[in-house]
């Protein structure tokens, strides 16, 4: 059974220091591939992938036991659909996920002595990049919330991470899948940088994969029974009760 939930605003900095980690790997990654692998797109992206593959997993298990570790409106908001969450906290996640990956790309650049902001210049705006999206962020919201309706939410930060190393590679948009990772990489001219104009059709392509697999969950995993609910252990709920899923995050 779950514990009580931590206080408010404990999990606004576990949510707000675990997007700044986030994005301090994705960005940072990004960077140090590009300038140990120049001109090599495919390693860039090879070493870019794994490192956040492996970054996300460690974050998860860092925060996850506070926040229940989104890191990602989309998923606050499906575990608020789900009743995991309550409206009212996931919409207190919402800023500190943005002004936390905002953050990580600013110590990401500064990291690597460049200027603390630089806008990207690099278009990602076509149609086979939106379509990427809504199928990115659909398959992580499947990942988190088919692991933990079905009692299996220990496994999710492995899975989390292995879906998005993956999703960098299988979709042409890199599997952002995060509408506060995407603002956040905006301020990084750099590999694993997102034009602002790229910004909004990301974002909208986002919100709509994560309307589709919530759908797509209550279809397969309708809500569970009490007694299947004992056997679930649940990182953390808003109001102490054990729901049919489990908050967990992503990229």
């Amino acid at each position: 059974m779950s514990s009580a939930p931590a206080v408010l605003w404990r999990r606004l900095t576990a949510e707000f220091l675990g997007s700044a980690f986030l994005a301090a790997v994705v960005i940072g990654s990004g960077i140090a591939a590009q300038r140990l692998s120049p001109g090599q797109t495919g390693l860039e992206l090879l070493e870019n992938s794994a490192v956040t593959a492996a970054g996300l997993f460690a974050v998860i298990l860092m925060f996850g036991p506070v926040s229940g570790g989104h890191f990602n409106p989309v998923v606050s908001f499906a575990d608020a659909a789900f009743g995991g969450l309550s409206w009212r906290d996931a919409a207190a996640y919402l800023p500190a996920q943005v002004a936390g990956c905002t953050s990580g790309a600013v110590l990401a650049n500064l990291m690597f002595a460049l200027p603390a902001v630089s806008i990207s210049g690099k278009h990602r705006a076509t149609g086979a990049h939106f379509l990427s999206e809504v199928v990115a962020t659909a398959g992580l919201l499947l990942v988190i919330f088919a692991l933990a309706r079905s009692g299996r939410a220990r496994s999710a930060p492995a899975a989390v991470g292995a879906y998005i190393g993956a999703a960098y590679w299988f979709t042409s948009s890199t599997s952002f899948a995060n509408p506060a990772i995407t603002i956040g990489r905006m301020f990084s001219a750099t590999f694993a940088g997102i034009a602002p104009s790229s910004v909004p059709p990301f974002i909208a392509a986002q919100i709509i994969g994560g309307i589709a697999a919530v759908a797509i969950i209550k279809a397969l995993y309708p809500a569970i029974t009490p007694s299947d609910a004992a056997a679930i252990i649940v990182p953390h709920t808003s109001d102490g009760r054990v729901p049919g899923n489990a908050p967990l995050p992503g990229k």
